[in-house]
């Protein structure tokens, strides 16, 4: 991925003294985007109360590097000399994903979306989907299994997202995990998270008693949206075509096109990156 011309960075204190730059990729966050996502990143921890030294790298160049492997879907030692160490910003990505700032942050970007859309910030309504993603080799077997119909070996990442194609919420199983199994997880995940959603849409592969389970359990309606009988090919879907298109946003990202991380947590995170980066950028653009 080529570069642009080194650029200043604002938030680099050791700029100021001059003789420090900030190389910019066409991932790098620019500086209407900072400005969205600096005051959701969690704070210090030198000035969170529990001591330890001040960070020693810029936190926008520490962004710009996490968001550079999910752009580009390379290995995080092969980060460019210009970045700090690989080490270093995988310890960063792997944190706050354990402490869930990711999806803190994916959830306040999506509630100033909906609000800027004359929505109310809390949605009344999800559709849900799921995508086979083939797994690479550096993916534990115990993750990971083999989707028959899609005869492919890798993960399945199951999603919510609102009408406007908004992620809501992700849950990674292994490949051989049915969609009716694993939706007990995504719509507990879902109905915890947000108590105000009502009605549920799926596809004719959620059927049977997971929607008496979600009626009864969770107080959700769940409504099927079969294919069209007889109908051969592609044919859009009322509402499916919404979660199509957010897996289409999500694939945009070559780290999500195949599954390289180690656990599903991480996995999850580095969705959680890619719609962070298309809301962001959705936000700076106003």
């Amino acid at each position: 991925m080529p570069s642009s011309p080194i650029s200043p960075c604002p938030s680099c204190p050791p700029h100021a003294a001059g003789g420090h730059g900030c190389a910019v990729y066409s991932s790098s966050v620019t500086d209407a985007e900072w400005a969205i996502l600096e005051p959701l990143l969690p704070a210090p921890g030198s000035t969170a109360g529990r001591g330890g030294r001040p960070e020693k790298h810029c936190r926008r160049v520490i962004v710009d590097a996490i968001l550079y492997i999910v752009r580009g879907g390379i290995a995080w030692r092969q980060l460019p000399v210009e970045f700090p160490p690989a080490g270093t910003v995988y310890a960063v990505f792997a944190r706050w994903a354990r402490s869930g700032a990711w999806q803190r942050i994916l959830d306040a970007l999506r509630d100033r979306l909906r609000v800027r859309a004359g929505r109310d910030r809390c949605p009344t309504a999800a559709i849900i989907d799921s995508q086979t993603v083939p797994a690479a080799d550096t993916v534990p077997r115990s993750s990971r299994g083999w989707d028959g119909g899609k005869r492919t070996n890798g993960v399945k990442r199951h999603i919510a997202v609102d009408v406007n194609g908004l992620l809501l919420a992700v849950v990674v199983t292994a490949a051989s995990i049915q969609d009716r199994d694993a939706a007990h997880r995504l719509l507990a995940a879902l109905r915890g998270s947000f108590s105000t959603i009502r009605l549920v849409w799926a596809d004719g592969g959620y059927p049977g008693r997971l929607l008496i389970w979600a009626k009864d359990v969770l107080t959700l309606t769940m409504q099927i949206i079969k294919r069209i009988p007889g109908a051969t090919g592609f044919h859009v879907r009322p509402r499916i075509w919404v979660v199509e298109r957010s897996f289409a946003w999500i694939n945009k990202h070559r780290r999500c096109v195949r599954d390289y991380e180690t656990r599903p947590d991480h996995h999850e995170a580095m969705v959680h990156l890619a719609m962070i980066t298309t809301m962001t950028r959705r936000l700076a653009r106003t």
